[in-house]
């Protein structure tokens, strides 16, 4: 910890004196907690952030000649993967190397959990938000039982224990409240040594002035560095060398919300490792061209995601020879990176990474110290995102999964439009009733009469019928025929392992 004037003179060079106008307010505690945050920041860094702030916020925008539209291309097609690019012997053999990959320790999973749940209106951390299952299953216990599954599979095929390790990145707002529900839970069944959380730095909010601001005496108003941030935090919580110690050699990287996401999903690390890369990216078919989401492509010869509200809308509609969009590779937050990769980008490149600008409504104590609450963006955050080292990479891959199978993100409370609990539960509880009608079960209405399959089910309705399967059961469909095939199932109906003990027998 430094002290009262190394800090003054710290701020001083910064030009953000301002920070200590409070001091005398302070108590003994207080003051130390204050110098312990201002210990961190450097005052060159902080200048930087500060100006570059402004500049990214308020500076000149490019023309159209500089334009990300006149530098796009979409992914070449032999860099792009698929599960419906590619025939059933293919994939087959991408899981089966995924397989051995964590049968041999060299896959990890690592989860990006430093976000609050402010858009879904909750006071906690979205991990730990339940949507509502029959099961009341969380997030974190469903993403924990699939790793169980997942280590399952693999030491059952290679005849060997085997551990995926679950790296978790949080933040400030959500390292505390993580690490006490896990251990509430008893980590879902999971060693704890096998569950790693580490936390990401938090960066200053920027006035319109280029000077931070305080939301307390003696606490600058701090926000997280963005899911970008991964790669700092890497360093500075000694991860790397966590990983190497392990012998982990692959790592699927992830964010907390997506209730469909495959947890160390052999195919897709399968399909990397048999591809040679050192970076990979799963993308979904946008289902619109006006769709509100990122495109995985190439800009200027190098990979990136481009977000949507970067793209004219008549780039958006471009089509194909065969009618599909050109750019239809949407971005949805999945990654591969080898761990090499990682140790390069975090050693190398994390200062290159670009800032994008966030304009916020940040509360802060005026000239008096009276708490302001601004009813309008007032603060510049910047964040850093986890994609953008796509360009450092020396071979890139796309893997293009099915939207109904692999991705229902959870990001707004109930009466939003698109990605509420309602929705992630529909999508999930959708899929188990496509497993168990492809299992061979049918469904009986309260009058014993067969319930016929529906297919095509959207996220505007619920399931014909309540069906939700345990990841410890399934990791994703397989080993249910035994168990399903012409049995009669009443709503709702919950496969977990007492269930499945049962009708074995």
């Amino acid at each position: 910890m430094i002290t009262f004037e190394e800090a003054r003179t710290r701020l001083d060079t910064a030009g953000q004196s301002h920070l200590l106008r409070f001091w005398t307010d302070l108590n003994e505690e207080e003051k130390n907690r204050f110098l312990t945050e201002l210990s961190v920041l450097d005052p060159e860094e902080l200048q930087d952030h500060c100006k570059g702030a402004i500049k990214a916020a308020f500076g000149r925008q490019l023309s159209a000649e500089e334009s990300l539209d006149q530098l796009m291309e979409p992914v070449p097609p032999e860099f792009i993967g698929g599960v419906k690019r590619s025939d059933q012997q293919t994939l087959q053999e991408w899981e089966n190397e995924g397989i051995l990959q964590i049968s041999q320790n060299k896959v990890a999973v690592l989860l990006l959990a430093g976000g609050q749940g402010t858009r879904l209106g909750v006071p906690y951390p979205k991990g730990m938000y339940s949507v509502g299952l029959p099961s009341k299953k969380t997030l974190y216990r469903i993403q924990a039982e699939r790793i169980r599954k997942v280590q399952e599979l693999a030491a059952t095929k290679h005849g060997s224990k085997c551990t995926v390790p679950w790296y978790i990145m949080t933040s400030e707002f959500t390292l505390e409240p993580t690490e006490r529900f896990f251990r509430e839970n008893r980590y879902f069944g999971l060693e704890p040594s096998n569950v790693l959380m580490f936390e990401q730095r938090m960066i200053p909010a920027v006035a319109y002035d280029g000077k931070l601001l305080l939301e307390q005496k003696g606490k600058i108003a701090m926000a997280p560095d963005g899911n970008g941030g991964l790669y700092r935090a890497l360093l500075d919580n000694q991860v790397l060398e966590d990983m190497e110690r392990r012998g982990v050699e692959y790592l699927h990287v992830y964010c907390v919300d997506n209730i469909l996401v495959k947890m160390a999903d052999p195919v897709f690390i399968g399909f990397c490792v048999k591809k040679g890369a050192d970076c990979g990216a799963k993308v979904v078919e946008k289902a619109f061209p006006e769709e509100p989401v990122g495109v995985v492509c190439r800009v200027g010869g190098v990979y990136q995601v481009v977000e949507y509200s970067e793209i004219p809308a008549e780039t958006a509609q471009l089509r194909n020879a065969a009618g599909e969009l050109l750019y239809s590779a949407g971005n949805i937050c999945n990654h591969f990176f080898t761990r090499d990769f990682l140790c390069n980008v975090a050693q190398s490149f994390h200062r290159e990474l670009k800032q994008h600008v966030a304009l916020k409504k940040v509360p802060f104590l005026d000239e008096d110290g009276n708490l302001v609450k601004p009813t309008k963006p007032n603060a510049i955050k910047m964040e850093k995102y986890v994609f953008d080292v796509f360009q450092f990479s020396k071979k890139f891959v796309v893997f293009e999964v099915l939207r109904e199978e692999e991705f229902s993100p959870l990001k707004n409370a109930d009466g939003a439009r698109l990605d509420t609990p309602t929705t992630a539960r529909r999508s999930l509880l959708a899929q188990h009733y496509r497993w168990a009608l492809a299992a061979g079960a049918h469904f009986l209405n309260r009058q014993g009469e067969i319930i016929q399959p529906t297919s095509g089910i959207s996220q505007d309705e619920d399931p014909p019928v309540l069906c939700e399967i345990s990841p410890l059961v399934s990791y994703f469909g397989e080993a249910l025929e035994p168990l399903l095939k012409n049995k009669s199932i009443t709503s709702p109906f919950i496969l977990d392992e007492t269930e499945a003990e049962k009708l074995k027998n």
